[in-house]
């Protein structure tokens, strides 16, 4: 979970930067293209079957991914890195929501605390004093936050079923890949040059590493561990910002941070330890 959290900081890093040129949908789909480029050679040369036994519950995850994708994206585009990377991992918080209905059993009176703590830090995050387009991003950024956590659940799901990382991440590649395609017919698109080759397949790349080392996390550990060390991304994406662009946050934007960050550590260590 570790090495997922330093390349999906490095991977928000570069989308910051492609940002200037590529659009939110163009850059979700070199991400996931060259992505599915790389995991479809894998397993050509390994000979590893792509067919799923479980396909409904790839769709769903696929789907999902693309959504939060996409919506995470664009906040990246429009906020300090450490703001939107903190708002999509309240995925942790809506995971810990969602799990007790899910299993059917009654939500402990810590989780309920630990979700108003960290709802608390999103209402400072996003206080109205943001400018307007800074107030949309940042709802969408939260909204991103909401699906990721349903896509989380479907990725323990499928591991405990026993699909492997490679096929989970191929299937979200090529849902996201025909997604971001079709937005991109819709839409104006900027032409490819030489020098964008480097940026788009550094995105590609990072994001590969980093999903399968998170599917990997929630398939062989403890979803509730590999959620917790997932906040080690906020840390790397904020050293990120203050270097690479001077992102200095406010005294309440910290302490917002930390509210998430504890909400959503406390929400999944109080979590229903059962399977899925």
């Amino acid at each position: 979970m570790l090495i997922a959290s330093l390349f999906f900081a490095i991977m928000g890093v570069l989308v910051k930067l492609g940002a200037h040129k590529f659009s939110s949908a163009e850059l979700v789909f070199y991400r996931s293209f060259f992505s599915l480029i790389l995991i479809f050679a894998l397993t050509i040369i390994q000979k590893l079957p792509l067919k799923t036994p479980m396909p409904g519950k790839q769709m769903w995850r696929g789907t999902l991914g693309f959504l939060s994708l996409l919506l995470y994206f664009y906040a990246i585009t429009k906020l300090p890195l450490a703001t939107a990377v903190t708002l999509n991992y309240t995925s942790s918080l809506f995971m810990t929501m969602f799990i007790p209905f899910m299993m059917h059993e009654r939500p402990r009176k810590s989780l309920f605390a630990a979700i108003v703590l960290g709802f608390i830090g999103v209402t400072l995050l996003l206080k109205p004093s943001l400018h307007a387009d800074e107030l949309i991003a940042g709802t969408l950024g939260l909204l991103s936050g909401l699906s990721a956590g349903l896509v989380y659940i479907f990725v323990t799901q499928l591991g405990r079923a026993g699909e492997p990382d490679w096929r989970t991440v191929f299937y979200f590649t090529l849902i996201s890949s025909i997604g971001g395609g079709m937005w991109m017919l819709l839409n104006d698109f900027k032409h490819l040059t030489w020098q964008d080759l480097p940026l788009l397949l550094g995105i590609g790349a990072s994001a590969t590493i980093a999903q399968l080392a998170m599917t990997r996390a929630y398939r062989t550990g403890n979803p509730m561990v590999a959620g917790s060390l997932a906040y080690s991304t906020v840390i790397m994406a904020s050293l990120f910002g203050f270097i690479l662009w001077d992102e200095m946050l406010s005294f309440d934007r910290w302490l917002a941070i930390g509210l998430i960050i504890l909400g959503g550590i406390i929400s999944i260590r109080t979590a229903p330890k059962s399977r899925l």
